[in-house]
C-alpha cells in the first residue's frame, strides 16, 4: 500500500491533511499476544488471584540493614544480612502503598519461583508498628551497568541479551509481563556471567480481555503502544510484545553506546523521537491497522509537515561502537524495534536469531525452542 504520508512536491498538502484527518478521527481496535494468550486461564484462577493470597509473614528481626544501595517510587532497597548465620540479602522495604500491589508482586514472584533469570524471593516480612511489608531477595553481587557496560565486548552482550530474553521468555511463558525492563532492573555477576531480572512492583498477570493502565515502564523504553493514547490514566490492550520493545531499547543501548537509545523530554516527546528514527510510514500503517486515533498529539504538527523517513540502524554506528555493532546485532535490533506488536520478535524468536550463533555450547534444544517453530504453535 502507498504511504498516505509520504510527501512529495504538489501533492504533500494533501497527503498531510488527509494523513491529520484519519488518525484524529479513528477508533482504536484492541490487540492481543500471539503467544501466550491463554496461560493464566489454563491454570486456573488460583494461579492468578493475587488478590486472595495468604501471605505468610516472615520474622522482620531475622534480618539486619547494612547499606541502602537504592531507591524507587515505591520503595527503599538495602544490603542486608539473615542475622542467624550472617548470609548476604537484598532487602527492599516497600513504602506505603496499595495492599493489592503488594499482593500481585508477591504472586508474581512465587510463581517465577526457580526460574533460572529472575531474582529469588526468599522471604517477605512486616514491620507490625509501621505495617511497611518488606520483600527479602537473593544477593547477587552485583556491577552496576553504567560501570559495566563500557567495559563488554560484542560477545559479552551477546551472552547476557540471551539471558535478558531466557528471563523474559520465563515470565511470559509463565502468564506475566514485567512491564518495567530496562538495564537499572537487572543484576549481574560478571564473574559468574550471569544476568538476573529483578523488580517486579509494575508486574501484571496478561489476560486478553483486560484493558490496563498505560503508566507503566520507564519513559525511555516505553513501547509505541503505551506512547500514541492520551497520557491522562487512559487504560488499553496490550500484551507481552511491551516488554520486548523495552529489551529492544536495551540491546540497542549497549550496541551503540547510547545511554538510553531514545531519549525523550517527557512522554509525548518520547513517541516523536522514535518517529524520527523509525519514520512516519510504518507509524501511520500502525495506527491504521489498529485504529488508533491522535487526537491531541502535541507533535502531530511536526510529524504531518516533517519528512521523517525512516533511518536504517546501521546509521547509528561510530567509531565508539562499530566494534560491538555488527549486521547481525543491528539486524536483531531491527526486527524487535517495530511499531507493530504483532510483528515485534517475541522474546524465543529473538533467541533463534543469528547473532546467537556465537555463544559456544549454545543449545536451544534444552530451553524446549524449535528454530522452525519458536513460538510453538
Amino acid at each position: 500500500m502507498a504511504s498516505l504520508i509520504d510527501t512529495n512536491n504538489s501533492s504533500r498538502d494533501f497527503k498531510s491533511s488527509h494523513f491529520r484527518k484519519n488518525i484524529i478521527q479513528m477508533g482504536s481496535s484492541p490487540v492481543y499476544s500471539r503467544v501466550y494468550k491463554d496461560v493464566n486461564k489454563q491454570k486456573g484462577i488460583d494461579y492468578s488471584d493475587y488478590k486472595a493470597l495468604k501471605v505468610n509473614w516472615g520474622e522482620e528481626n531475622n534480618y539486619e540493614v547494612t547499606k541502602k544501595i537504592g531507591r524507587g517510587r515505591y520503595s527503599e532497597v538495602f544490603e542486608g544480612n539473615l542475622i542467624s548465620n550472617k548470609q548476604k540479602c537484598v532487602i527492599k522495604i516497600l513504602k506505603p502503598i496499595r495492599n493489592e500491589k503488594i499482593l500481585r508482586e508477591i504472586k508474581v514472584l512465587q510463581n517465577l519461583s526457580g526460574q533460572k533469570n529472575i531474582i529469588k524471593l526468599l522471604d517477605v516480612t512486616s514491620n507490625p508498628e509501621l505495617k511497611t511489608p518488606s520483600l527479602i531477595f537473593e544477593h547477587v553481587e552485583n556491577i552496576p551497568f553504567r560501570d559495566l557496560y563500557p567495559k563488554l565486548n560484542e560477545m559479552d552482550i551477546c551472552y547476557y541479551v540471551d539471558q535478558i530474553l531466557m528471563a523474559v521468555d520465563s515470565c511470559h511463558s509463565n502468564g506475566i509481563m514485567h512491564r518495567d525492563i530496562k538495564p537499572h532492573n537487572m543484576v549481574i555477576n560478571h564473574e559468574k556471567k550471569q544476568l538476573k531480572l529483578i523488580d517486579f512492583g509494575l508486574a501484571e498477570f496478561y489476560d486478553p480481555d483486560n484493558k490496563w493502565n498505560i503508566r507503566v515502564a520507564s519513559r525511555y523504553f516505553k513501547s509505541p503502544e503505551l506512547l500514541v493514547y492520551p497520557q491522562n490514566g487512559t487504560k488499553v490492550h496490550y500484551d507481552y510484545s511491551i516488554d520486548m520493545w523495552s529489551v529492544g531499547c536495551t540491546v540497542a543501548q549497549m550496541i551503540f553506546k547510547k545511554d538510553p537509545f531514545f531519549t525523550g523530554k517527557d512522554n509525548s516527546h518520547q513517541l516523536y523521537v522514535i518517529i524520527e528514527k523509525l519514520g512516519k510510514d510504518d507509524l501511520y500503517t500502525y495506527l491504521q491497522k489498529y485504529r488508533i486515533p491522535l487526537k491531541g498529539y502535541p507533535y502531530l504538527d511536526q510529524i504531518t509537515r516533517n519528512e521523517l523517513i525512516k533511518k536504517p540502524f546501521s546509521e547509528f554506528t561510530n567509531s565508539e561502537n562499530m566494534h560491538l555493532a555488527s549486521s547481525d546485532a543491528i539486524d536483531l535490533i531491527e526486527k524487535i524495534l517495530v511499531y507493530d506488536p504483532q510483528e515485534r520478535m517475541t522474546a524465543r524468536e529473538a533467541m533463534c536469531h543469528k547473532w546467537f550463533s556465537q555463544i559456544p555450547n549454545r543449545n536451544l534444544a534444552e530451553r524446549g525452542i524449535d528454530p522452525k517453530n519458536p513460538n510453538g504453535k
